[in-house]
């Protein structure tokens, strides 16, 4: 399902015009850029709702019939609820665990950590999915040349930062396994089946 289509939805559910929320549809899948399958969807959780996706759009924006919309709203019932056929959310952590566990020993990130431990809004950001998972892997998400100069300059108004990354978005990718729940939502993910269980029971 591309933006356009999602942006659709979005005027169907709540007004306004595609070009109201095109921007916002755009960026969750801007990482198509990062990785050509489904696993791009890193963004199509809660913590890229709240950690990414609502820092830069806002809370809510207005549509072109003046009615205020709420994005995280937008993002989880025009976009990710769609890509998985109205029937989970992921997790970071479902994602996070599909990235194999030796591939965390190739990097320092204890090294990286130092350029920004007396930064406290930066060290915040770049730790949240480790505080989110509990999984030293997770920063892969974060401590990459994509994350650093694309997403915390709109996150946090910083510069880009020109220079050589030791870790890029293909460290990420190609250390992730594809499963199936990332396609389009064919299976559930390991956070929905404990509750699957119950509704099932």
């Amino acid at each position: 399902m591309n933006s356009v289509i999602h942006s659709q939805i979005s005027v169907r559910k709540r007004g306004g015009v595609i070009e109201d929320y095109l921007p916002i549809h755009d960026f969750i899948d801007s990482t198509k850029e990062l990785c050509s399958d489904n696993r791009h969807r890193i963004l199509h959780t809660m913590w890229g709702i709240k950690r990414v996706i609502v820092p830069i759009f806002g809370h809510t924006i207005i549509n072109s019939d003046n009615k205020a919309v709420n994005v995280k709203d937008l993002c989880e019932q025009d976009h990710i609820l769609p890509d998985y056929q109205q029937r989970f959310i992921p997790t970071l952590s479902d994602f996070v665990n599909a990235i194999n566990d030796e591939s965390v020993r190739e990097y320092n990130f204890k090294e990286f950590a130092k350029s920004y431990e007396s930064d406290k809004p930066l060290m915040e950001l770049l730790l949240s999915p480790l505080s989110v998972t509990g999984l030293e892997k997770s920063l892969l998400l974060t401590h990459n040349s994509w994350f650093i100069n694309e997403i915390v300059p709109k996150v946090l108004m910083r510069e880009v930062e020109i220079k050589n990354f030791d870790i890029n978005p293909s460290d990420l990718f190609n250390n992730m396994k594809f499963k199936l729940w990332m396609d389009n939502g064919s299976t559930y993910p390991e956070s929905c089946k404990h509750t699957l269980g119950k509704i099932v029971g």
